[in-house]
């Protein structure tokens, strides 16, 4: 159990960092896969394209010819009276799939396919065509081959595609009926899905490759940000070393003044020097617990401070805890209320759960007015089969704005700076507080209103 904990310890300073990174893989990956989405689709519109567009000029010419044809050769036609052999008045081109002449009451005067079995399907389709339409379309069509290797069921089987043009027909000043000339485009057709499908795994290959690239981009990006995380983690952990030992040095100095003073020849000694020496007293204990303060969190952000595990009695742990704090509660003539069961057995690390709940005491204590009631709640809970203790602070102090609960808990922030700053407050306790509730796997809570006091509410899992 210890060896989990300290792993999730150790991990938690850098989730910023890891957070900001895949954010930036994430970021680059969009745009990178964007401007390849981008490419790709123009890619194949512009094959398309080009496609399409070869395959409409070599339809129009040879529109185009048989149009001449039929405009030359249509005095003869006529003169033949369309006799039964009309149809091979003149052969189909290599090219061509088919061509069909109708005239103006829709029937068909002249027409010749390479397969057989698809001039009622094209004149089917070719109905519908309105005059000064004179744009390529596409149709599909079943050819004679497809048709024998239908499928037994009576369901129509794969259909063959086709590009065609139609051209008004002219002759002696007058309108005689509409060409039409069609060609097979379903090997073009073929060649765009396999391109389609070359283009896409293309693409896929290229978005795997970006996803790739951005988690080596957003790395490198990140390689000077966490260079500067880390050298203000060792700044603070060194500055709070270093301040430790003059500041201890100088808190003895102080006091063996004070006791000199006190014990000097002829009683008394002088009140301005011993209330200037409780000043500085005073004011190098706050620096103290600055500096501690401050060691805890770089140590935290660093993960070398690991939890020390050991099952231990959560009451028993807080009476001698609230003792201890006798002298705060006197101080303010404020009643204390402790409500817990005869026995609390908790798995975590005591040193840490006793300055957690020393932190929302003293919190409480510091923003209530003499003379009221602070309470103190221990208590097992069970949610969804999982076993919590519930460690509960309300008083009835200022209480706190609803807009301000969310900021409490960051570092160096005071909802009203002078107050806090005069009741010795360095807005790191409430910081540190939640630092340890989430190091043990919990998570912590504030329901307040102005004037009304404040409740502070600690989950933590019972892992043991």
């Amino acid at each position: 159990m210890r060896r989990g904990t300290d792993r999730r310890q150790g991990s938690q300073h850098n989730d910023v960092i890891k957070r900001t990174h895949w954010r930036l893989t994430a970021q680059y990956s969009a745009l990178l896969l964007l401007f390849l989405g981008l490419f790709a689709a123009a890619a194949y519109s512009l094959f398309q394209q080009s496609a399409r567009s070869e395959q409409e000029s070599k339809l129009n010419a040879l529109l185009d010819d048989e149009l001449r044809f039929v405009q030359e050769n249509y005095g003869n036609m006529r003169a033949n009276q369309f006799n039964d052999k009309k149809d091979n008045s003149f052969e189909i081109g290599a090219d061509q799939s088919f061509y069909y002449w109708v005239d103006q009451q829709g029937s068909l005067v002249l027409g010749n396919e390479s397969q057989s079995g698809i001039r009622s399907q094209a004149l089917r389709a070719l109905e519908g065509w309105g005059r000064g339409d004179d744009k390529p379309r596409k149709v599909e069509l079943e050819t004679q081959s497809r048709l024998f290797f239908r499928d037994h069921d009576g369901t129509e089987g794969e259909r063959t595609s086709f590009l065609v043009a139609r051209r008004e027909l002219t002759a002696a000043g007058r309108n005689i009926g509409t060409l039409y000339v069609g060609v097979d485009i379903s090997a073009q057709e073929e060649m765009l899905r396999t391109a389609a499908l070359v283009l896409g795994g293309l693409t896929l290959l290229f978005a795997v490759a970006c996803v790739f690239v951005s988690h080596l981009m957003s790395k490198r990006a990140m390689i000077p940000i966490e260079q500067s995380l880390a050298r203000q983690r060792e700044f603070v952990a060194d500055a709070s070393h270093e301040l430790r030992t003059p500041l201890s040095v100088l808190m003895s100095s102080i006091e063996t003044l004070g006791i000199r003073k006190q014990s000097a020849p002829n009683g008394e000694g002088d009140r301005f020097e011993m209330q200037t020496l409780g000043y500085m007293k005073d004011e190098v204990k706050g620096m103290t617990r600055l500096v501690s303060d401050l060691l805890y969190l770089a140590r935290s952000d660093s993960g070398a401070e690991q939890l020390q595990l050991a099952p231990f009695d959560l009451r028993a742990s807080a009476e001698r805890t609230l003792n201890n704090l006798a002298p705060l509660f006197e101080a303010k003539q404020i009643q204390l209320d402790l409500e817990a069961p005869d026995k609390l057995l908790v798995y975590g690390d005591e040193q840490r759960l006793l300055q957690l709940l020393v932190i929302l005491i003293d919190n409480a204590v510091k923003y209530s007015p003499s003379g009221t009631l602070v309470r103190v709640k221990l208590a097992e809970e069970k949610q969804r089969g999982h076993r919590a203790f519930v460690i509960a602070v309300t008083d009835q102090g200022i209480g706190i704005a609803a807009e301000e609960q969310e900021r409490i808990f960051e570092r160096f922030y005071r909802e009203d700076k002078a107050r806090s700053r005069h009741l010795g407050g360095h807005g790191l306790g409430l910081a540190i507080a939640k630092r340890i509730v989430v190091s043990c796997g919990g998570m912590i809570q504030v329901a307040s209103k102005p004037g009304q006091g404040s409740t502070f509410i600690v989950r933590i899992p019972i892992t043991a």
